[in-house]
């Protein structure tokens, strides 16, 4: 082509709108525009949902949180400390701890029994009798930790890794790195009786990951299969005018995408509508809980946190990536949190309504070979102190407190680390929120370091610059 015939050519092309790709391709850069589709087509042509392989094999495929805000006590439900009684009213050098308050309280012995369960012979108090029969598939952590004793700052960090509700919680980070294995569910999905936990949004939101990989929220006590997700039933078309409509809305807007080359809230905006015509037909199946056996119903029993257990297992079952079920009753926005001036009543009542679901979803998933592959976690964002606020509360100790987990590649039926002897630190095998969920990450077969987005100009995880994993309660 001689200079004249180019320049001519260069001007024509720089005068009509087009894309980048048909600007290289209009001027020669044949290479260039190869390189460039086969680019702009990885971004934009796969499934961000698609299923992913890890950085190395895994040990589970699917997590349940069974995530209790408000902070439950873990001497009044799985960490036994019977010096409690022995040294009761005292103030021993050991809970002398400024943070916490009222400074001339003393020890306060639980209110409840413990007794041992399994051939591990665990402590396990008398409030979680259906638990306690688990105790042998159960991998407890007495030693965890974190950074301060308030609940927003701290539930974030137990969900998100941080104390700000500014980063992509949990199961957006798996649901990124692994992608999920049912096109027509959402990768993660929240539930909760009534209440959300304090943050709401944020405990299952994804920041600045992709749309995709947000979190769905359920109120489980809408239990009718077409309401438990508002405004997912169109009233007005059929299922192949739907189709229709959503074809011509997905043409348009990569029309408008092509142009862009790349825009991420256009790409999430296709995937949001995409998910939204399949899920109205997919939900109201997984969450219609009618056909399941009497034997299944009456193992779950009629608690909403029992139900929600249910659905969890059914949601995992049908290749649901990470859900959370978040505990609260009566309204209550922080449930456990009942315990500043209730320990025997507000407690006991708290797990009489979840410790039925929590037990029958280790077993049914156990039952169905599916417990292997699902990694169940129960606890709070911290624990409670072991010396009496007002005559029957605890406050606030997020110097140690106890989670567990089962399933899932850990070691069933073991203990690590541990607190002081009245409960209130840890003192053997500490473990960090950021150590817990490095160990998460490991299981699902992800590298918590090489887990990265870079976003505002850095590489960001979910365990920041800090976390170990911990290998010892790995089977």
């Amino acid at each position: 082509m001689k200079f004249a015939e180019h320049e001519a050519a260069v001007k024509q092309a720089l005068a009509q709108p087009q894309s980048r790709r048909d600007m290289l391709r209009r001027l020669g850069a044949g290479f260039g525009s190869i390189g460039l589709a086969a680019a702009t087509q990885g971004a934009r042509g796969s499934d961000p949902l698609a299923p992913k392989l890890g950085h190395f094999a895994p040990k589970a495929r699917h997590v349940i949180q069974l995530f209790q805000p408000g902070g439950p006590s873990q001497v009044d439900t799985f960490d036994h400390k019977p010096d409690l009684k022995k040294y009761e009213g005292q103030r021993p050098q050991l809970v002398d701890r400024k943070t916490l308050r009222n400074t001339k309280m003393g020890l306060m012995p639980s209110p409840f029994e413990f007794r041992q369960y399994g051939q591990t012979g665990k402590w396990v108090s008398d409030i979680f009798p259906h638990t306690a029969q688990c105790v042998d598939d159960i991998a407890f952590i007495h030693s965890m930790h974190t950074d301060i004793p308030e609940h927003a700052g701290a539930i974030m960090m137990m969900n998100v890794g941080h104390l700000q509700p500014n980063r992509p919680s949990m199961g957006a980070w798996l649901c990124y790195g692994l992608g999920t294995e049912n096109k027509d569910l959402p990768g993660f999905v929240a539930m909760s009786p009534r209440a959300q936990p304090r943050n709401k949004l944020a405990n299952w939101g994804n920041s600045f990951l992709p749309g995709a990989y947000a979190g769905t929220y359920v109120n489980v006590a809408q239990m009718k299969p077409d309401a438990v997700i508002p405004n997912l039933r169109n009233a007005s078309l059929k299922r192949e005018e739907q189709r229709r409509e959503a074809d011509l809305l997905t043409m348009l807007n990569q029309r408008y995408l092509d142009r862009r080359v790349q825009d991420q809230n256009v790409e999430a905006g296709i995937e949001a509508m995409e998910m939204a015509f399949r899920m109205q037909f997919s939900v109201p199946d997984v969450f219609d809980t009618s056909k399941e056996p009497a034997y299944v119903k009456e193992l779950y029993g009629d608690s909403e946190y029992g139900k929600g257990c249910l659905l969890a297992r059914r949601l995992v079952e049908r290749g649901v990536r990470c859900v959370q079920l978040s505990h609260s009753i009566n309204g209550y926005d922080i449930s456990w949190d009942t315990g500043h001036n209730n320990i025997p009543t507000g407690h006991k009542v708290l797990a009489e309504a979840s410790d039925q679901g929590i037990a029958a979803l280790i077993r049914d998933l156990k039952q169905r070979g599916l417990l292997d592959e699902t990694l169940v976690i129960w606890g709070g964002e911290f624990g409670r102190a072991p010396t009496s606020e007002g005559k029957l509360g605890r406050d606030h100790d997020h110097y140690g407190f106890t989670i567990f987990m089962a399933g899932g590649g850990v070691k069933p039926g073991t203990s690590y680390g541990a607190t002081d002897r009245f409960g209130c630190s840890a003192v053997e095998n500490r473990v960090h929120v950021h150590d817990l969920h490095a160990t998460i990450l490991h299981l699902m077969g992800l590298d918590h370091e090489k887990l990265t987005y870079r976003y505002s100009g850095r590489d960001y995880r979910l365990t920041d610059v800090h976390g170990h994993v911990v290998h010892d309660v790995i089977g």
